[in-house]
């Protein structure tokens, strides 16, 4: 009996890459459809799709024009823009995790969603950037992520070599002190309502989403992910170790410093959108691991593809489990990820007992 899970992950392992991601990839459309199907007004899946073939051809079809607003104008935006999110957030955890070479690394352990929340808190509090409009606060957090980006790497590299601990020493320094800016931020403010949207923002939120709004994430997942998997084996190298890495050829160094850059840009542009919603490329990564091993050339396609359908659902439960209230994202993924997070060490203790 205790050597059904073992075989059950070994034959998933053996399993064709390619079949596996056309089974990911058919779960996905699939819990695309039902995510715009569920809301106050509930939809078929045939509506949902003339609906939106007749959008892109023009051919009109039976249905109100209410429905066609709420399929096309509301739900699909807010359900594709939660599976961009979610399959970036899982990408940079998988790289994040071996370019540090800590399990508990995740998108946000550089720093860069501190600085996002200080660029979004700004434009909050003092209605900067205005002229933007809508886009004003995301404008103001990608601001913050650079900003916080350019010191990490500055701190990072002052000793003339990006080492693992370097790094996430300088991410760690820079988002406590960034932490502690946005809450001096809110607490110093004269706007009431400051703190109410801080909080909002900063646990994650895909309300309000709009067409306009996938454009820049979908465009950097794609770009990001393609040169992530390109380096799928300098990855494994990277996990394994630096001294394993330079003996295959790889020039640690200027790969770690690349990585740095494209993950944080990554982070930046997911985190501008949408807020910080943590624990998706913290636990995702793991759960992908169990299912199909460590190399990253098979972690990374399908961590994308659970991440994205993964957070599909959490959005889902975000916005109907209180209805009509609306629970931050962030808040869902905590509550999931926490526990699953302790059921994941304690396992491995015990199959570790188990060993010796």
């Amino acid at each position: 009996m205790s050597d059904a899970p073992a075989t059950w992950r070994e034959r998933l392992r053996e399993l064709p890459l390619p079949l596996v991601c056309c089974v990911l990839v058919l779960a996905l459309l699939l819990s695309l459809t039902l995510a715009v199907t569920i809301g106050p007004v509930p939809l078929s899946m045939l509506t949902v799709w003339q609906i939106a073939w007749s959008r892109l051809t023009g051919i009109a079809g039976d249905w109100t024009a209410a429905q066609e607003n709420i399929v096309w104008m509301l739900r699909f935006p807010r359900v594709l823009l939660a599976a961009v999110i979610g399959a970036g957030l899982a990408a940079v955890g998988v790289a994040m995790q071996a370019v540090v070479r800590n399990p508990l690394a995740d998108p946000y352990v550089l720093g860069i969603s501190s600085g996002a929340s200080v660029g979004a808190v700004l434009v909050l509090g003092t209605g900067a950037l205005g002229f933007l409009g809508l886009y004003a606060v995301s404008a103001g957090a990608f601001t913050g992520a650079i900003v916080s980006f350019t010191l990490v790497f500055l701190i990072a590299t002052a000793g003339g070599q990006l080492s693992p601990l370097r790094l996430v020493l300088a991410g760690m320094a820079c988002g406590y002190s960034l932490s502690s800016l946005t809450s001096l931020i809110v607490l110093t403010s004269e706007n009431r309502e400051l703190a109410r949207n801080a909080m909002e923002w900063m646990l994650g939120s895909l309300g309000g989403t709009a067409w306009s709004d996938l454009g820049l994430p979908a465009l950097v997942l794609a770009a990001g992910t393609m040169w992530l998997s390109l380096n799928g084996r300098a990855l494994n190298a990277l996990l394994v170790g630096d001294d394993t890495a330079r003996t295959l050829g790889i020039d640690v160094t200027r790969l770690r410093i690349l990585l740095f850059v494209v993950l944080s840009l990554l982070t930046g542009v997911m985190v501008a959108v949408s807020g910080a919603i943590g624990f998706v490329g913290l636990v995702i990564p793991h759960i992908v691991r169990m299912l199909v091993g460590m190399d990253h050339r098979r972690v990374l396609p399908v961590a994308v593809l659970v991440g994205a359908t993964f957070l599909i659902w959490v959005d889902v439960a975000a916005r109907m489990s209180f209805a009509p209230i609306e629970l931050p994202v962030g808040v869902i993924t905590a509550l999931l990820g926490g526990p699953f997070f302790v059921w994941m060490l304690v396992a491995q203790r015990w199959k570790s007992r188990e060993a010796s």
